[in-house]
């Protein structure tokens, strides 16, 4: 029985190395996983997002710095009001969210922006390589560079790869990356096909495709106008429980209240509710979210 296991044990050790050798795996599985081919470290993937958000001059230790200092300040404004460790926390643990925060919302209205400006870019793009005989590449970032300021980054960084490499694939690559939209990835993939193996419909293709982000664009404004009275009130939920905290402080026993253990763990209770609510109040408002394909 040994002796079968040895035999085992080197017989997958030598496939081992032959792998490795041939193929460039590596690890002990018997094939590696996609994501360990192309998994990035946190540090890299929180500088793709800050960019994505507009931020790529931010560096992640400035981020990560404003969101400590924003924890101590939290620590200290829940100590001055409740006057105790439990409280203090829990506004530092909010109060730290803030920079993760206004990050997702500085993502979201890019990706708003993208939203609205792609059809009128990708109409300009069609005249652009028909009627003016633009280049594929030429006719891309020229309309990209002259787009909103929200997604005018991106193409001014492709336009640099461009200049450098004259590579259209690793160019349009800078472009999905730095946006990350679903519109932007079908856009820039109809274009390196059609430039790389030629396409006679281009002119057809980015008809259709303009015409169908109006359609969905005109959907989305919809939703989010009728929802607009319910984001307003949805501020209500953080507004009003922290007032009524600060109200209470001079009432009765006021500070004093929440030193009292029962008090620390109601603070801390009621501090966990609201935040609860604000990301549950937060899903049922999002709009449904184009999954990326090309990426």
């Amino acid at each position: 029985m040994s002796g079968l296991a040895l035999a085992v044990v080197g017989a997958y050790g030598v496939f081992l190395l032959y792998s490795a050798a041939a193929f460039g795996w590596s690890g002990l599985r018997v094939v590696p996983r996609s994501k360990d081919v192309t998994r990035s470290s946190p540090t890299e993937q929180l500088t793709r997002w800050m960019g994505q958000a507009g931020l790529g001059d931010v560096r992640p230790a400035e981020f990560l710095g404003v969101t400590a200092l924003l924890g101590v300040v939290g620590v200290a404004v829940g100590w001055a009001l409740f006057g105790g460790a439990v409280p203090a926390l829990g506004t530092a643990a909010f109060c730290a969210a803030t920079p993760v925060a206004s990050y997702r919302v500085r993502r979201a209205n890019r990706l708003a922006a993208a939203h609205d400006a792609w059809p009128h870019m990708i109409e300009e793009i069609r005249v652009l390589t028909g009627a003016a005989g633009r280049s594929i590449p030429q006719a891309l970032l020229e309309v990209g560079r002259r787009g909103p300021d929200e997604l005018r980054g991106a193409f001014e960084a492709a336009h640099r790869e461009w200049v450098l490499s004259t590579d259209f694939e690793r160019t349009v690559e800078v472009v999905k990356s730095h946006l990350a939209d679903p519109t932007a990835d079908a856009t820039c993939e109809t274009l390196l096909v059609a430039h790389e193996v030629g396409g006679g419909d281009l002119d057809r293709r980015l008809a259709e495709l303009a015409e169908d982000r109006r359609i969905d664009n005109l959907g989305r404004k919809d939703a989010r106008s009728k929802q607009a009275g319910v984001r307003f009130a949805r501020r209500f939920v953080i507004a009003v429980p922290l007032g009524m905290a600060v109200a209470g402080m001079s009432l009765g026993d006021g500070r004093a209240a929440y030193q009292e253990p029962s008090g620390q763990v109601l603070v801390a209770i009621g501090l966990g509710m609201i935040g609860a609510c604000w990301a549950w109040s937060g899903s049922m408002l999002r709009l449904p979210r184009q999954d990326r394909v090309f990426h």
